[in-house]
């Protein structure tokens, strides 16, 4: 069956619920609405569908550590960051769109309906970006934040943990701090979506940690930004084990 993206109705959604007609929006006309949304449902319908019967039928591959997409998923991810779908919402100064989250909400439904497996991927990304810019130093905001917001890396939430699973205050993956500022996190998480792939040439883990003599239970849990690549260009300690079998997203388990 054709994916046919039910433009009319996402618009009318945005026009009433969404206010998009109101003084919030008032740089941001419904013409540029409609061109966008226009071309988000061109792409999700001609690249992005077609992505739903290979993912089913071929899968993910792991191999000596290393996941391997199905076929035509690099081709689409790559066409996706060149057509500037992933910069959407990211902040201006680097290298963003800055659109209202009310435009990202209505191009997230089309990929989502497109292809929930593909989509979820850069929907990370974004919240990656949104942690970083909000939280993060200017030192790691100026390193990362451009090649997130561009798609060049992707993003990932590293929550779960065998032992406790959505049980945050059981959480016991540590970090430890070294003489040049930097943490050693070790431990293991599961269930991390897109947590090893083959999309982009870097993903940044947002890890949560627990630093030493940090109270029990969530109020004693730190955010970790960890790279596969550190800034030098070498690999990380960080590995894929195990490829989860989980239906219409990929995962995978971290150590």
């Amino acid at each position: 069956m054709t994916f046919q993206p039910p433009l009319s109705s996402i618009f009318f959604a945005m026009r009433t619920a969404g206010r998009l007609s109101s003084d919030l929006y008032h740089d941001f006309s419904t013409t540029d609405v409609e061109a966008v949304l226009g071309e988000a449902g061109k792409f999700s319908a001609e690249q992005i569908a077609p992505l739903n019967r290979v993912g089913d039928k071929e899968g993910s591959r792991l191999f000596d550590g290393k996941v391997t997409t199905p076929a035509g998923w690099k081709d689409v991810y790559r066409s996706w960051c060149e057509a500037g779908w992933n910069s959407l919402t990211g902040p201006v100064a680097y290298g963003g769109q800055e659109l209202p989250m009310i435009m990202a909400v209505a191009c997230t439904e089309l990929w989502n309906a497109a292809c929930i497996a593909f989509a979820v991927n850069p929907l990370l990304t974004v919240g990656a970006i949104e942690a970083i810019a909000a939280h993060a130093s200017p030192a790691l905001k100026e390193y990362y934040l451009p090649h997130l917001i561009s798609g060049l890396w992707t993003g990932t939430m590293n929550l779960t943990e065998p032992q406790s699973g959505s049980d945050l205050s059981g959480l016991r993956c540590r970090a430890e701090r070294n003489s040049d500022g930097t943490y050693r996190v070790s431990g293991t998480k599961i269930f991390i979506t897109y947590g090893e792939h083959d999309l982009s040439e870097n993903i940044v883990h947002l890890v949560l940690a627990r630093l030493p003599n940090a109270p029990a239970g969530t109020r004693g849990i730190s955010l970790f930004l960890v790279p596969r690549l550190l800034p030098d260009s070498t690999r990380n300690d960080l590995y894929c084990h195990s490829i989860e079998h989980k239906r219409a997203i990929m995962d995978r388990q971290l150590a």
